[in-house]
């Protein structure tokens, strides 16, 4: 089996698809890719038993007889990185294992195993079972960034280290929790025509975001346990995260009290004032103002102090609150617009972070839990 291929191309797949592999695998044949070559495409598939992320690449001048072996992921990529920027010949002997990959003035020479060898993760699901969707890739990717900020690390409560799809017939609800802060995200770009829920574990999260193209539309197929994405190139199988995740709905307060601020100002003051609180909790005592918000910080262990003050809008009289630096980071990270709308009750009560105004078709809102504060 001979073929040409075009070796940047085969390099930004190889390194595409090598990020479903774990670092250690307890089966040693999933530290390799399977390759297999039909018609004029080589289709590179990697797994890690949980999830299987294949994609297909073009290739020329196919000689042979079609066939499928194993090549060792790491090595493979090492020397895709560095071929010349040339269409390189790659020859396989599937029944030796034999493989060179020429270029001009050198190749590389090793040996890979026998395809057969490779284990097949597809799924028997009942077609009664499954419901399919199609829908561009940005509105996957946006919902997927806008939420794995929030996911649990927590094994205690696996439910709560993915994203939650509430897929509704007009569009999808992306939620993660870690039990101090939740994100809820509706995406209405498009609309799925269908009911569904399901659990997105952190990994195909991170391989969808980092792999989907905005331009792409996406084929979603769901199962009970499972789902499979494609695109025109990229097909990913992957497994749900079991049980059942928290009502988030009931965790959203209807809070009266509205600040309105400068999401730059705030966040530079939060990460000023942040230098001299405790590392151990981060607190940061808020008062909010009608025109401005105090913000204070003291670690009596190293004997430090900072005070700050960021004009504001807020529509009720004086309230003080605590909130930890870290997690108001990553949340004034999140927010898209130039003024942020924070939503209080009072100190015993989470606060509600949105940005002033939502993108077209979509609504993100925040939820933080507060810090106990005695006074300010």
């Amino acid at each position: 089996m001979k073929f040409k291929i075009a070796s940047k191309a085969l390099y930004s797949t190889l390194s595409g698809v090598s990020k479903v592999i774990n670092t250690k695998n307890t089966i040693s044949i999933l530290d390799n890719f399977l390759w297999e070559v039909t018609d004029d495409k080589l289709i590179i598939t990697a797994s890690d038993a949980e999830n299987t992320l294949t994609a297909q690449v073009a290739v020329k001048d196919v000689q042979g007889n079609s066939g499928s072996v194993c090549v060792n992921a790491r090595r493979i990529v090492d020397m895709a990185k560095e071929l010349p920027d040339v269409d390189v010949e790659i020859s396989i002997d599937p029944a030796s294992g034999a493989m060179t990959i020429a270029f001009p003035g050198g190749s590389f020479d090793l040996v890979a195993l026998q395809g057969n060898q490779y284990p097949r993760t597809i799924e028997e699901t009942d077609p009664d079972e499954t419901s399919e969707m199609v829908c561009p890739a940005g509105q996957i990717v946006s919902g997927i960034e806008h939420t794995l900020f929030a996911v649990s690390t927590d094994e205690l409560h696996p439910q709560m280290m993915g994203i939650l799809w509430d897929i509704k017939e007009d569009g999808i609800t992306f939620v993660a929790t870690d039990s101090r802060k939740l994100v809820r995200y509706v995406n209405k770009t498009s609309a799925p025509g269908i009911v569904a829920s399901c659990i997105l574990p952190v990994k195909p999260a991170v391989i969808l975001k980092a792999l989907l193209g905005k331009e792409d539309e996406v084929k979603v197929t769901l199962s009970p346990r499972s789902a499979v994405f494609r695109t025109e190139t990229l097909t990913l199988n992957c497994r749900f995260i079991r049980g059942n995740f928290p009502d988030y709905n009931r965790v959203i307060p209807n809070n009266p009290y509205q600040v309105t601020v400068d999401r730059g100002a705030i966040m530079t003051a939060v990460r000023r004032v942040s230098v001299c609180s405790d590392p151990s909790h981060g607190l940061i005592k808020f008062r909010f103002n009608p025109d401005h918000v105090e913000m204070k910080v003291d670690d009596l262990n190293m004997n430090t102090f900072a005070h700050e003050e960021v004009p504001c809008d807020f529509t009720g009289n004086q309230m003080v609150i605590g909130f930890s630096a870290g997690y108001l980071l990553e949340i004034f990270g999140i927010l898209p617009t130039e003024n942020v709308i924070i939503k209080l009750a009072d100190p015993s009560r989470p606060g509600v972070f949105q940005p002033e105004e939502n993108e077209e078709n979509t609504d993100l809102l925040i939820v933080l839990m507060v810090m106990s504060v005695q006074d300010f």
